[in-house]
């Protein structure tokens, strides 16, 4: 990996306008199917797994916005 490119990684990128309304759709999906799992799931240390797995992934989600990464 290029030096440039993980100084990217670890810079803070704002979200632009035109990338804000497809962060909070995520944001949206995600927490829906946080309360199917938190209704579905019983309690315990796989639920709370899947609960931190999902918001890792609409983290890396939005940081492939912000990064406008490409596949």
């Amino acid at each position: 990996m290029r030096r440039e490119d993980i100084l990217n990684k670890f810079t803070y990128h704002s979200p632009k306008d035109h990338q804000m309304a497809r962060m909070a759709e995520i944001r949206t999906a995600a927490l829906e199917f946080a309360f199917l799992i938190d209704n579905r799931v019983q309690d315990g240390p796989d639920k709370a797994a899947a609960i931190r797995k999902l918001r890792e992934c609409v983290m890396t989600a939005n940081a492939a916005i912000v990064l406008e990464a490409e596949s």
